[in-house]
């Protein structure tokens, strides 16, 4: 996964079923992600009646977005991306400039998915614990982005483990010995870095500020991997200080219009916030800089202007021992630095210098 600039964080708009079964909206959506300046633009892929049973509740966010009386995959029904869609998209996106992703929720969509040659695909937080289906996903050898939303830390790394014994063999586990006996090894566990990114993520939507738990990010970093955060809040604040928190990857989802229908449309970013999220997201990549404390190119005149040194702060005759009283500082644009004032106590002049010269010794 590369942004413009490998450097920078790569920044997935969550287009996400908020096209609402709509052909044009899934294209429109794609136009103002790339408007807006998003390194991709991502879709869902699956098959609502293998993901979600007739019996499924809604999550409770789901119901206050759409029709509580209806079940979940009726809802998801008419939320599907239609697969001949996707091809169409794909090409959209390329032609504007961002790359087009999208997530499977199940294994015949993960099939159809490897076949458009996506850069990498993205684990949603509810299949983490998907064992199965995430095998499958490492099976694929792309790189894969894990989002661990709902998750414990032992969830966590149950799912490295399942990775990363797709990643060194052909045939699915015995059992789930096998898997940590292959985690438990260094070189299984070194093959990960690079290939798995993950996301912290709270799966509420909007997720409350109490409970999005940045500093979750930095207990992630302990499996040396490359983390970012995929954001359920409002607005864009906590996208930008994840950034600033060190987040190598966000996804945002966002919507043409927040009042429309739909489960994740009032979680979602408007095009001109989005836009603006991003921005912010590349001035504040710039304002954090390289980490080495040192004067900046625009700090070299103010240095000169703003620094004191040593000048006399009254007549001293030549050949006269030099005491405290006869040495202050100010801004001189020249001269000795201040540091080097104690050592002309008790040293003898070499000249005569007015009350204000600068001390040359």
């Amino acid at each position: 996964m590369k942004s413009s600039n490998e450097d920078s964080v790569y920044i997935i708009a969550e287009a996400g079923v908020n096209h609402n079964g709509e052909r044009d909206l899934a294209f429109a959506l794609v136009d103002a992600a790339a408007a807006a300046g998003a390194d991709a633009v991502k879709f869902q892929t699956f098959d609502a009646k293998r993901l979600a049973s007739k019996a499924a509740p809604k999550a409770s966010y789901q119901k206050q977005s759409t029709d509580a009386s209806e079940s979940q995959l009726a809802m998801l029904s008419k939320l599907e991306l239609p697969r001949e869609w996707h091809a169409g998209l794909q090409v959209h996106a390329h032609r504007k400039g961002i790359e087009f992703l999208s997530t499977a929720f199940d294994t015949d969509s993960l099939r159809f998915l490897c076949e458009m040659n996506l850069p990498f695909f993205k684990v949603p937080s509810g299949e983490l614990t998907n064992a199965p289906l995430l095998w499958q996903f490492a099976q694929t050898r792309k790189p894969l982005v894990l989002s661990t939303g709902m998750a414990t830390l032992s969830e966590v790394e149950q799912a490295l483990a399942i990775v990363a014994h797709a990643v060194a063999y052909v045939h699915e586990p015995a059992d789930m010995d096998e898997v940590w006996s292959n985690w438990s090894q260094a070189e299984a566990r070194k093959r990960l870095q690079g290939h798995v990114t993950l996301l912290h993520c709270t799966s509420q939507y909007p997720t409350p500020w109490a409970e999005v738990n940045l500093r979750a990010m930095d207990t992630l970093n302990a499996f040396g991997l490359a983390v970012g955060y995929s954001d359920h809040t409002e607005g864009g604040l906590i996208s930008i200080a994840a950034v600033a928190r060190g987040a190598k990857v966000i996804e945002k989802h966002f919507t043409l219009d927040r009042s429309m229908p739909g489960p994740d449309h009032k979680a979602s970013l408007e095009p001109d916030e989005l836009k603006s999220m991003i921005s912010q997201i590349r001035a504040l990549e710039l304002a954090l800089g390289d980490g080495c404390k040192s004067p900046q190119p625009s700090e070299w005149d103010t240095r000169k202007a703003a620094r004191q040194q040593i000048v006399a702060a009254r007549a001293i005759d030549a050949g006269s021992t030099i005491c405290r009283e006869d040495l202050t500082t100010a801004r001189s644009g020249a001269g000795l630095p201040p540091t080097a004032l104690w050592g002309l106590v008790g040293t003898r002049s070499l000249r005569s210098v007015q009350a204000g010269e600068i001390i040359e010794q």
